[in-house]
């Protein structure tokens, strides 16, 4: 079965590329996830996230974004002995910040899932990729989204973690044209 070239046989990526990668979510708690995870994947690998997705869930009270944006100091200082999640500082503090953005933005459109969506019309953007190559790393939808998102005081939010974070949440289908899982995408309804 031909999948993506990013997916190898080995570890959490083949399991993750073939169940979720990609699948439009509509749900603001697993949006919230994805937000924060995509920020935590800055600079390393996204295996390493991966591996550490179930630390995270336990972590930060399965991504309720209300628990996370409540978390004060001492919480943070906890964080930051965790092994489980990634231990820095910046991207501990960036994901309370963005739980407290996130619930504004909840506040005012009534879901995250209706704002956020609004950046690709609310519908999956199918793109044609033959090759791993060709995908980009950000898009002027990725630059639109992370712009507003610093400008409603969100952080870890550059073009190309909006644009990740557009992919895993399948605001966009880049799984290659040759990959079996294109077509299943192609498929589902927004």
């Amino acid at each position: 079965m031909k999948r993506c070239a990013w997916a190898t046989d080995k570890g959490p990526e083949k399991e993750y590329h073939d169940r979720e990668w990609g699948v439009p979510v509509h749900d603001d708690r697993l949006l919230f996830e994805f937000l924060i995870l995509e920020g935590a994947q800055a600079g390393l690998s996204w295996s390493t996230i991966l591996n550490k997705r179930d630390g995270y869930r336990k972590a930060f009270d399965n991504f309720d974004a209300q628990k996370v944006a409540e978390y004060s100091d001492k919480k943070v200082q906890e964080l930051l002995q965790n092994p489980e999640i990634v231990r820095n500082r910046l991207k501990v503090n960036a994901a309370v910040t963005n739980a407290k953005a996130f619930l504004k933005i909840h506040e005012q459109y009534g879901s995250f899932d209706s704002y956020i969506w609004l950046f690709t019309g609310g519908k999956v953007i199918q793109n044609t990729w033959s090759k791993l190559t060709d995908i980009p790393a950000t898009t002027k939808e990725s630059d639109a989204m992370s712009k507003e998102l610093k400008n409603k005081g969100f952080k870890f939010v550059g073009s190309t973690i909006c644009y990740a974070f557009m992919q895993a949440v399948g605001m966009v289908n880049d799984h290659t044209t040759d990959c079996f899982r294109y077509s299943e995408i192609l498929r589902l309804k927004d």
